[in-house]
């Protein structure tokens, strides 16, 4: 939220933020008055060093802070503007001491649930239902993650494809990431494993990957 701010130099539109429950009260201890960042953000408002790089970015003095709009969100309709819709479903991780939410987002060139940290539901599989593309986490081999005591509350490799698969779901992209699974390249044995159970694209990410919906 400040780097966006701040490279913006006045020039874009407020961000928006929306999310589970404790959103608005965090984005205000973060970046609001009285919040861990206010001393950065007041001295690039008000040093005059800071207002010169403002003004040579493009800017207009006096610099106004940053206002992010931070919205509280449950289950269902999130946002939507013209020709998309985002909805959310709930996400099972840590409750009760957070709350989790998966969004969908519809479009008319396709359709992307992202699950964020969950585990197998029925709730995110009902949100992905028949979705062009579900970016679902995936923590690790599913089989090291039920022997370690890691599968509560996230997904692993076998989790996330039947979940796929359950909810028809076109493509599904792997996120999320832990350092193990990660080096396991080129990922044979984990496509071996979870082809039989799902019938669609799997895709393991990679930083910078582009993947067309």
């Amino acid at each position: 939220m400040l780097c966006r701010w701040d490279q913006a130099a006045g020039k874009g539109n407020e961000l928006n933020v929306w999310g589970p429950k404790l959103t608005e009260e965090i984005t205000q201890k973060v970046i609001g008055v009285g919040g861990a960042f206010e001393s950065d953000w007041q001295a690039r408002v008000n040093h005059p060093y800071s207002q010169q790089v403002f003004v040579n970015r493009g800017g207009t003095l006096p610099r106004i802070p940053p206002a992010p709009k931070a919205t509280d969100v449950g289950v269902g309709e999130v946002a939507s503007g013209k020709g998309w819709t985002v909805t959310s479903a709930e996400a099972i991780h840590v409750q009760p001491y957070l709350d989790s939410l998966a969004y969908r987002v519809d479009t008319p060139e396709g359709s992307v649930v992202f699950t964020g940290d969950t585990e197998p539901c029925d709730s995110v599989k009902e949100l992905a239902r028949d979705a062009d593309m579900m970016v679902c986490m995936c923590w690790d081999e599913q089989s090291v993650m039920e022997g370690n005591n890691e599968h509560r509350g996230q997904c692993g490799t076998t989790g996330a494809a039947q979940m796929a698969q359950e909810a028809g779901v076109k493509q599904l992209v792997l996120v999320h990431m832990g350092p193990t699974l990660s080096k396991d390249t080129p990922f044979d044995r984990h496509y071996e494993e979870m082809s039989p159970m799902y019938d669609g694209k799997i895709i393991f990410s990679e930083e910078l990957m582009r993947i067309e919906v």
